[in-house]
């Protein structure tokens, strides 16, 4: 398999599943790559690390629910993985650099969207 292909089918799989659990084996076992190896042609591939990028995507996500919806903060928390308020509240701060509740009444927060991963080679022009 082509590695750019894997990488691609790897940032496939994390947007799929992105409410359960994800792990490096678990993601590099979808692509047929030891965890050490994907994690690292992901970073350099990507910018971000696979920690990096999943995160970002829930944070991401969880700025849209409460925008848009009236659920409890605790209630989005839980459904992107974290397990107490103050975690999510910290995280969300780092990121978004507002917490939940600004996110909720001003409505402006940072995006990170979905990685496509292209291969694109030129050059090799003989003078």
């Amino acid at each position: 398999m082509d590695t750019i292909q894997g990488i691609q089918r790897a940032v496939d799989y994390i947007e799929k599943n992105i409410l359960g659990e994800l792990t490096g084996e678990i993601i590099a076992g979808q692509v047929y790559m030891s965890n050490f190896q994907f994690q690292r042609i992901f970073s350099i591939l990507c910018g971000v690390t696979l920690g990096e990028y999943i995160r970002n995507r829930r944070l991401t996500l969880a700025a849209e629910d409460i925008k848009s919806t009236g659920a409890k903060i605790i209630d989005i928390a839980f459904k992107y993985g974290y397990e107490t308020h103050e975690g999510f509240s910290r995280a969300f701060i780092r990121f978004h650099e507002i917490s939940p509740t600004e996110a909720r009444s001003c409505g402006e927060t940072k995006t990170f969207d979905p990685l496509t991963v292209k291969s694109i080679l030129e050059g090799m022009n003989t003078m």
